[in-house]
């Protein structure tokens, strides 16, 4: 061969790999991940990241306020993705599936009525783009340590307070127990990749929400290590190897999603207060069919129908499963304050708001120590509280404890503080003294799991353990 024929032949070789990749590019299908900054970002470092048969060119918020407008940053995103993803309001969606012609659309959040989901489906699919669920399969990280699942069918069910009970029975065995929660990631994306929460300043140190601070403070302050962010896989490999040791992961799930983690023991937690839920909502219907175990909780304020109806639907969707019977007591750390008082009652604002919760432990407080009346915040509300309950007109005569930024969390003392009332009950996770200056009385609500009978936790959990010869 002389040496023209040998260059025309390389010359044609970079053509015809010049010519595949831009095949390859314009193969790659065109993807929208529907999310609220949680199982979002996880399906995409899971199952899009690095992979070059997608390309995803937006995600969309909803839910959580304020999340739209901003980006998936390089930093997380990848190689494919050197200018990061933007993120728009799911408002946007039809508009985006036509400019950017979407072949598929990947639902990615948590607690929606299967109408919604449905709804979603015909949206989209009548912008003649596919509507996509991603499973366990493709979506669940394989742990070095063994795994404990903590989810629920709905939002508010009762998983911190499980997971809690949890916690405190392996470490009374001497284990070394690492709770990771669902990600709550609504700040800074690249400074939340990987968030350790040993001491409560690292909640300030991290910036924390007030949802966030309710979920992480629980932990810190009972001793054990709890960690969060964006990026799960990097999360939990930094769990196994955390510096106070690990025996044991326990996964703190959010809203009703399935865990992100394969586990090992799985654990659902149902609500009677909302009997027949945990089958008309989407994911809550999963996590029920992948459990080992269901607790039915809130049973001591629960009425017999609602906790007859959770029973007759465990037994029709998954019969094998373990059942334990468990109530949620309430205390308060001032009675004196309810009694005969006109209070205002704050309670946990994901319970409130995509929970669909119109009673919560502040409530149930109220009525238990003779409250003279609940008063309605609503006469009294600011700012961006105005547009929780535009968005969610059915929470009635209580205040969530919103505050996913700084406005929000200034809005909610101004509201509080705005409140014509005698006492301030506060039901939430922590105690709000902490984040905002309340100008009343005010008292604070405790709540715990308490198995009623057999089988219950102990049981359940020695069994697991003696399987893998730990405790």
């Amino acid at each position: 061969m002389n040496s023209g024929s040998k260059y025309a032949t390389l010359d044609r070789l970079f053509q015809y790999i010049s010519l595949t990749k831009k095949k390859s590019k314009i193969m790659r299908k065109n993807v929208i991940i529907l999310g609220a900054a949680g199982r979002d970002f996880h399906n995409f470092n899971t199952c899009f990241r690095d992979n070059d048969d997608y390309n995803v060119v937006a995600f969309t918020a909803a839910q959580i306020p304020d999340i739209d407008g901003r980006k998936y940053p390089a930093e997380l995103a990848g190689d494919l993705y050197p200018d990061g993803i933007p993120i728009f309001a799911e408002e946007d969606l039809t508009d985006l599936i036509r400019k950017h012609e979407v072949d598929d659309c990947v639902f990615s959040y948590s607690d929606v009525t299967y109408q919604k989901v449905m709804r979603m489906s015909a949206l989209v699919n009548a912008a003649d783009a596919n509507f996509v669920l991603l499973g366990p399969r493709d979506t669940m990280v394989k742990s070095t340590k063994p795994v404990i699942a903590v989810g629920a069918v709905r939002t508010g069910c009762g998983k911190s307070q499980t997971s809690r009970k949890i916690i405190e029975y392996l470490m009374g065995k001497g284990l070394k127990v690492v709770a990771i929660r669902h990600p709550m990631p609504y700040g800074d994306l690249v400074a939340q990749k990987v968030q350790r929460f040993a001491k409560v300043e690292d909640l300030a140190r991290h910036d924390c929400t007030i949802e966030e601070m309710e979920e992480y403070e629980p932990h810190v302050v009972r001793g054990n290590v709890i960690y969060a962010g964006v990026d799960y896989e990097a999360i939990l490999r930094a769990a196994e190897q955390d510096p106070d040791g690990c025996d044991v992961i326990l996964w703190d799930g959010g809203n009703n999603d399935f865990p992100f983690y394969k586990p090992d023991l799985n654990i659902t937690v149902v609500d009677p207060h909302r009997a027949g839920h945990e089958l008309g909502y989407y994911p809550g219907e999963v996590t029920l069919r992948l459990a080992d175990v269901v607790i039915i909780n809130k049973m001591d304020s629960a009425g017999p129908e609602g906790i007859q109806t959770v029973r007759d639907n465990i037994e029709q969707v998954n019969p094998k499963a373990v059942v334990i019977d468990a109530a949620s007591p309430i205390r308060v750390d001032n009675p004196a304050l309810i009694k005969g008082k006109r209070v205002l009652v704050v309670e946990d604002g994901p319970t409130l708001t995509h929970g669909q919760m119109t009673i919560g432990a502040g409530t149930v407080a109220a009525r238990k120590f003779g409250a003279s009346e609940c008063v309605d915040p609503r006469p009294y509300i600011v700012g961006k509280l105005e547009e929780t309950f535009a968005t969610y007109p059915d929470i009635g005569a209580l205040l969530p404890a919103m505050g996913y930024g700084e406005q929000q969390t200034r809005d909610l003392e101004a509201t509080i503080n705005n409140t014509d009332c005698d006492t301030v009950v506060i039901g939430t996770p922590i105690d709000l003294n902490r984040v905002v200056k309340i100008n009343k009385p005010n008292t604070r609500v405790f709540y715990d799991l308490q198995e009623i009978g057999y089988p219950d936790l102990g049981t359940v959990l020695d069994e697991f353990l003696g399987k893998l010869n730990l405790g």
